[in-house]
Formats: C-alpha cells, structure tokens, sequence
C-alpha cells in the first residue's frame, strides 16, 4: 500500500473480482426473499446497518483507544456490512445460505450510501479539523457502486445467461477470492509492520469485542425472535463477520490512510479465529446435534 500502483488499481481490482465471485451466486429471487421472510431478513438487516455501527462506536469510546487513526479504522470496519466471507462461513457452519445470501445482497445495496455517511461522521467526532478530508458522499456513493454493485452486477448477468459457466467457476472463483482477500490483510500488515505489534495491543481487545459481541447480539437476537438454529446461525455470522476488505479498500484508496487500514486487518484474522470456533461448535459440538434433532423431528412431522 505505499505506491499509488497498489492503492488505486490492485485494492479495487482483488474488491471487484472478490464481489464479481458474489454476483456468480446470485439470483434475483435471493433479493425477493427478503420480502417473503421478513423476520429473518429484518433483523440481521438491522444488526448489520445500524447495532454494528453503535456498538463499534461505543466500544471506541470504552476501550479509549489513543491512536484516533486507529479508532476511525474501527468505524470504517464497523460501516462494512458481511460480504462473501459471511455466504462462506454460514455455509460451512450449517447455517442458512440463501437468507446470508439475500442478506449480504441488500446490506451491499444499502451500505453504498450509509457507509460515507457513518464515515464521515466518525472522522468528525474523533479527529481535529485539518486532520481529514471529508468523503465527498456523492462520489463516495459512485466510486463504491464501481468497486461493488456493478461487479456483482456482472456477476448475475453471466450467471442469468450461462448458468453452467456460473457454476462451473463458482469454485475458482472463490478460491481466488481468498487468496486475494489473504494478499490485502498481508499488505495492509506489512505495509506498518512497524506499528502493527503496538497497534495489535491497542486494537486487538476492541476488534475481539466488537466481534464477539456482534456475534452474540445476532444469535441471542435471533434466538429471541423464534428464528430456527440455522437462522439464528446465519444471522450471528452476518451481525460478527464483516467485510474486511472492503474497509482496507475504503481505508487506503478512499481516505489514504494506511494505519486506518490496520485496525479492519486485524478484525479480519481475528473474525477468522471466531469463525473457526462456530463451525467446530456446529459441525462436531452442540450445533451438530440440535440440528440432527430438529432433522429427525421434521421427518416425523
């Protein structure tokens, strides 16, 4: 991230490429299932929109975090809502796909325009006139819609008129998409491995917490509303795993702050550590044999 080559072109590019992959999944229904199961779509909509924001914001201020840079990072992860990465793991982790799917749909719709405006706001409240630049929203919006909703886009154009092709690359895609997703967190570390010990020791507790609290709000919030354990499974992965590349991008080719981009870094291997927990727990632990239960019992039904 210290060249204007990796900034500018590389960061867009891997983020186009990782929601073009998205936009292979997609199908226009995954949108009119948001209508058909409003419980469910509601409540991870406004876990990710609105509760991740707050409580990132309130755990800034809790933890007091010094390096003011470092506490925009934050909010600048805390306005990405679950990208790929969250279809993935509530996959893995024997969630529901299709409402993280329909989920990470609309969130990126709306996140296009909330995430300039939680930006903006942050930068406000916790650095000093002249310390900043204000995103300009308009063009934020713009700029966002290229790197986002427009691969995607893409994405569901070739997979609405070659559906095999779609499929048949779903896989590589992905795979790419991680690698592309391991090289951004990599180079956002190394470009300030300098400070990133020191930034890991003051940003690593409130990453830990914002993460396990929004994982926790998103389960015990859907366990609340009834939702079934794949529900409430999926819905937990989307409120606690969010889009860290896209907050690097944001961070370092929108706001060219590169120590902006360690605190959505660190967030990004720390959410992979949790995330590995909720799949062992679903896969081989208590998830496991509520889920066979609850099989065994729709079978009978």
């Amino acid at each position: 991230m210290e060249t204007n080559y990796l900034t500018d072109l590389m960061l867009p590019l891997a983020l186009g490429i990782i929601m073009l992959g998205m936009g292979l999944s997609l199908v226009p229904f995954d949108f009119k299932r948001v209508v058909l199961y409003p419980k469910a779509a509601a409540l991870g909509f406004v876990n990710q929109i609105i509760v991740l924001p707050v409580v990132g914001f309130l755990l800034v201020w809790l933890f007091g975090i010094q390096n003011l840079y470092l506490a925009v990072g934050i909010m600048v992860l805390a306005a990405c809502p679950g990208g790929p990465t969250s279809n993935l793991i509530s996959h893995i982790s024997k969630g529901d796909t299709a409402l993280s799917i329909s989920l990470t749909a609309v969130s990126s719709l709306v996140a296009v325009i909330t995430i300039p405006l939680i930006i903006n706001f942050s930068l406000s409240y916790f650095l000093q006139q002249g310390e900043y630049v204000p995103l300009p929203v308009l063009d934020t919006v713009l700029r966002l819609t290229m790197i986002t909703l427009i691969p995607v886009s893409i994405g569901m154009s070739i997979r609405a008129k070659a559906r095999k092709f779609a499929d048949k690359m779903d896989k590589p895609v992905k795979i790419v998409s991680g690698i592309l997703l391991f090289l951004i967190i990599f180079a956002a570390i190394n470009t300030n491995r300098d400070i990133f010990v020191s930034s890991f020791r003051d940003i690593g507790p409130v990453a830990l917490a914002l993460n396990a609290v929004m994982l926790s709000i998103g389960y015990l919030t859907a366990r609340f509303f009834r939702l079934n354990l794949a529900q409430s499974v999926t819905i937990s992965v989307e409120s606690g795993i969010q889009n860290g590349t896209l907050g690097i991008m944001i961070a370092s080719t929108l706001l060219h702050n590169d120590v902006m981009a360690i605190s959505p870094a660190i967030y990004s291997l720390i959410m992979f550590m949790t995330a590995g927990i909720i799949i062992a727990w679903m896969n081989l632990g208590y998830g496991r044999v509520k889920l066979l239960l609850q099989e065994q019992k729709v079978r009978k039904d």
